[in-house]
């Protein structure tokens, strides 16, 4: 669904933050006269020593007892600073990824961890922050989620314990929590060293706590760069009801947890199984984890970045929290790839780091630098190659309403403008063993598995840009029914092989640096490049749906069989141009194997063709799809020569 947009806020607050850095730059250089102003364009430069810096470790007082042993918890956090900021009396700002990964599983796409010397001092800090911004003039800050590695406390998988153990943190660092320089000791330690500034990052769990600790509106959080992240934790388990393949909270929580916390956490974890049951029923305990009913108080900025093919964390997740921020008016700017769950430091290194690195000195440095006058969007439409928008979704984009129509062979459909006639109808029967490329596969030929309905190859490109959602009405055959919808380009391409180990990336040998090191923490990294297929088709949009959800209560029930049931699936945002010559396609089926579970049964599912139709987001609406399609879509479904092969098919 495209919502209006508001026009955003430009806090007060960064208008001084750009007078007084540019009052500093003059009032406090650093010795021998270099700056830690812009040193071109308004950037911060590497003016100091990053062997020199300060690394040290504090624990933070959460204020929470999630462990329950009569003693507030205090999660641990790995600081390193510029020393001589610090000597100079000059107060940084804050760069911040909270994460619970630094002990189980390591960051990035080489799986660093913390490391530590003999005398529980920090030695490597995972990822590249460090060694490229701390020479820049800022901290930088990873944050042990409560549960995690040498926090107290318990994980509760984006829960109030997790979202206090980073909130926690940005208060210590504006004053507000108190904090201590050993676990369990009484000596303070404060956080006079900083300006309070914080913008914090991460991808998929990092980035998710990133979002949820925006959405409570803290004091000092500057700005947010979630990437791949969840924004309802209801949403990363299920699809309107139907349970996807990522087990349960329970099981995310024991791979994470340390040794320690798994012994002491047994009512945690067991509230997490009892309150996210597998029948894919809304409960309170995803109701405290939905951070976009809470989007109205985010006052930070946001840099979202998502592959628009992760299948891990879904572009749903992205999709509703971007239009829940464009509704309350937060700045905001984004990046879409064709890769899947991919950190852009791996998929676009060289124009990432120098992008991050001005929006982090625009909005925690205060620099007026233009980053938030350039386009809002960069957009990946073939591997290494991008487009940009002045706004996203683009000015002109409209939803516009699709309508499936019988075809001349049953199960081959046609898609226009013109509602079937009442009484016309389509069926599949749901086979758990195939999946959205075999329906596509066979989208021209009567296959019992799915119903398929093409527009005629197009005559003009056709974008569509936002989230889109189909409506259906379905009568089933059993008592429960899984459905799945997806939307296909069909045409020939090459893209990121998104389905391959690296998703969309390889991983090379040789490295490139980003920074400064030292012998315990490299500022070089391996490079990768795009991992590429040759297809036939592409699906680029998806969304599922238990039917027995199909009231929109939040809670399921056994279908009556034989009866009619009206259902929307939300599809899952994206932008994709359908370009001339190829055919837009929307395929209904069942369960999409791999990607949901199946249902308990597996029902023959009749779908009313004139009461079902799909709402697109087409960049230029109606007038577009008319333009792009002969007689408005109704002419026969024949597929143009020489597009055959939709599989997947490796390229150097």
């Amino acid at each position: 669904m495209i919502r209006q947009r508001r026009v955003a806020r430009i806090p007060w607050t960064s208008l001084v933050l750009a007078a007084v850095a540019a009052l500093l730059t003059v009032l406090v250089s650093p010795p021998g006269g270099a700056q830690a102003a812009p040193a071109r364009r308004g950037e911060s430069a590497p003016v100091y020593s990053y062997d020199r810096a300060v690394r040290e470790s504090v624990w933070v007082d959460t204020r929470v007892d999630a462990d329950g042993d009569g003693r507030t918890d205090r999660v641990a956090v790995d600081i390193i600073r510029p020393r001589e900021a610090a000597e100079q009396g000059r107060r940084v700002p804050v760069i911040m990824d909270a994460s619970p990964y630094y002990s189980c599983c390591g960051r990035g796409n080489e799986s660093q961890k913390k490391t530590y010397d003999a005398q529980g001092r920090p030695v490597q800090f995972p990822l590249y922050y460090d060694n490229y911004f701390v020479p820049r003039g800022y901290a930088v800050v990873l944050v042990d989620l409560a549960g995690t590695n040498r926090s107290d406390g318990c994980v509760d998988i984006g829960g109030p314990s997790d979202v206090q153990s980073a909130k926690a943190v940005v208060d210590w660092l504006n004053g507000r929590a108190r904090g201590y320089t050993t676990r369990g000791g009484t000596a303070a330690a404060t956080a006079g060293w900083t300006t309070g500034a914080v913008g914090m990052i991460g991808k998929s769990y990092d980035g998710t706590v990133a979002n949820a600790v925006a959405a409570t509106g803290v004091e000092g959080l500057k700005t947010i760069v979630p990437i791949g992240a969840i924004s309802s934790w209801y949403d990363y388990y299920f699809a309107q009801g139907a349970a996807l393949y990522d087990g349960g909270p329970d099981g995310l929580s024991n791979g994470i947890e340390s040794s320690e916390a798994r012994g002491r956490c047994q009512a945690v974890q067991r509230a997490l199984v009892e309150g996210a049951p597998r029948n894919g029923d809304r409960t309170p305990l995803w109701e405290d984890r939905d951070y976009v009913k809470d989007a109205g108080n985010v006052r930070a900025s946001v840099f979202a970045v998502h592959g628009m093919q992760d299948l891990n964390v879904r572009t749903k997740h992205f999709g509703q929290w971007w239009d829940a921020l464009a509704e309350n008016g937060v700045e905001r700017k984004v990046w879409l790839s064709q890769t899947g769950h991919v950190d852009p430091f791996d998929f676009r290194r060289e124009t990432w780091v120098p992008t991050l690195h001005r929006w982090f000195d625009h909005y925690l440095l205060g620099y007026d630098n233009g980053i938030e006058r350039e386009p809002m969007a960069d957009v990946e439409r073939a591997p290494d190659q991008w487009s940009t928008d002045r706004a996203w979704p683009p000015a002109g984009t409209r939803a516009t309403t699709l309508r499936p129509g019988a075809g001349p062979v049953a199960g081959a459909g046609t898609l226009g403008l013109k509602p079937a006639p009442e009484g016309a109808t389509a069926a599949f029967t749901d086979d758990p063993k195939l999946n959205e490329s075999d329906w596509a596969t066979d989208i021209d030929r009567p296959t019992p598995g799915k119903a398929g309905f093409v527009t005629p190859p197009l005559t003009r490109d056709l974008r569509l840009s936002g989230s889109s959602s189909v409506s259906l009405t379905v009568t089933p055959s059993t008592s429960s029914a899984h459905l799945s919808a997806v939307l296909v380009d069909l045409g020939p391409a090459t893209i990121r092989d998104y389905t391959d180990k690296g998703e969309g990336i390889r991983t090379l040998a040789d490295r490139t640096c980003w920074g400064s090191g030292t012998t315990g923490d490299s500022a070089c990294y391996k490079r990768t490049e795009a991992s590429k297929a040759q297809v036939g088709h592409t699906v680029f949009s998806r969304g599922w749906a238990d039917l027995g959800h199909w009231d929109g209560s939040g809670k399921g029930g056994p279908l009556t069989p034989g009866e009619p049931y009206a259902m929307t699936l939300d599809l899952a945002a994206t932008d994709h141009v359908v370009p001339a010559g190829h055919r837009l396609a929307l395929i209904v089926a069942g369960t999409d194997a791999g990607l949901i579970e199946p249902a308990s049964t597996t029902p023959h599912v009749t779908v009313d063709l004139h009461d079902t139709s799909a709402s697109l987001p087409l960049v230029g609406g109606y007038g577009a799809f008319v333009r792009a399609t002969p007689g408005g879509g109704h002419g026969k479904p024949t597929p143009p020569r020489g597009l055959g092969v939709p599989s997947l098919v490796h390229v150097p």
